[in-house]
């Protein structure tokens, strides 16, 4: 495994559990006390950890190399049945989104999200993650047939943003995530929009507007990363941690400014710890959003979210003379 500098206190204990462990398993001594000890100092150690974790911390965490992706997830909470549907019907198909059809427990759904590749060769042929307009438009194509037979959406949002190439501006990107944002707000049925790793600028709005909008515990959301921020404002990356302070990007800043609903929590010390329990964690909790909304009137359910996204924000309304 991977570890980040901040998780050296972590990779220590790790290196002394797998070195009992291997003294127990060559020489049969009973090692079960002196684990039991290590396990509590690890769950001591992780739990300091995330009470002191600051805004470009968990920058990093939602980039580590060990955390689940997209296909990941959908694979597992589908059981590996996840049909997936390729092409937008104009240009061609776009491998930075994944879309199709799943079930979880018997209750079909439509998943879309951005993939950004597990290797190199991966990455590049996911884009890493970066959607061109046609990727946009194969999800927006998904959801008005999912909105057809009545089926619910989920997005899982994990990009550093879209992709910002000449090619893709010729071809429409604004355009695309715009008109995405439009006909997601009046989709008739359930969408649940959850960031996964990382929420980028339009990228991720280009797949964010629904019923429900939550984050797992260490990702971020914003309109632009931390180190452009810092290129654009000090002409340097040496201040990104500045900017992801300033930025108020994690989750509990998005919370409390009332621009998602709920944080969801990640096993102890990350979802890069334990893949397989924050697949059951985010299974549950798209259930439990979606059994929360499943039996609202579809023209209750787009007021709703209209409303909700119109009330994000700081204004003031001033009379005219």
């Amino acid at each position: 495994m991977d570890y980040l500098d901040f998780e050296a206190p972590i990779r220590e204990i790790d290196e002394q559990i797998a070195k009992a462990q291997a003294l127990q398993a060559e020489s049969g001594v009973d090692m079960s006390e002196s684990l039991a000890e290590l396990n509590a100092k690890l769950a001591q150690v992780q739990a300091e950890l995330k009470a002191s974790l600051t805004p470009w911390q968990r920058v990093q965490l939602s980039r580590h190399t060990g955390r689940p992706y997209t296909l990941a997830y959908i694979e597992a909470m589908t059981n590996g049945d996840f049909i997936e549907m390729h092409g937008d019907r104009h240009v061609k198909d776009d491998k930075a989104m994944i879309a199709g059809w799943g079930q979880v427990e018997g209750e079909s759904f439509l998943f879309v999200g951005q993939q950004k590749g597990v290797n190199t060769k991966m990455r590049q042929l996911r884009n890493f993650g970066m959607a061109n307009p046609e990727g946009y438009r194969k999800a927006l194509r998904l959801m008005k047939q999912a909105e057809k037979f009545g089926r619910p959406i989920v997005t899982l949002i994990d990009t550093p943003g879209a992709f910002p190439g000449l090619e893709a501006e010729e071809r429409g990107q604004g355009e695309a995530i715009a008109r995405n944002i439009l006909e997601m707000a009046r989709l008739k049925v359930p969408v649940i929009c959850i960031i996964i790793g990382e929420g980028a600028s339009g990228g991720a709005l280009g797949i964010g507007v629904g019923d429900r909008v939550m984050m797992l515990e260490n990702t971020w959301y914003s309109v632009i990363s931390p180190e452009s921020c810092s290129s654009i404002l000090w002409r340097s990356w040496d201040f990104k941690e500045t900017a992801a302070e300033a930025l108020k990007l994690t989750a509990p800043d998005m919370l409390k400014n009332g621009l998602i609903d709920g944080i969801i929590e990640e096993p102890a010390g990350g979802a890069h710890r334990d893949p397989e329990a924050m697949f059951e964690i985010l299974s549950r909790e798209i259930l439990r959003m979606y059994r929360e909304l499943k039996d609202v009137p579809a023209p209750e359910l787009v007021a709703t979210r209209i409303e909700k996204f119109c009330n994000m924000g700081v204004y003031e309304e001033t009379a005219v003379s």
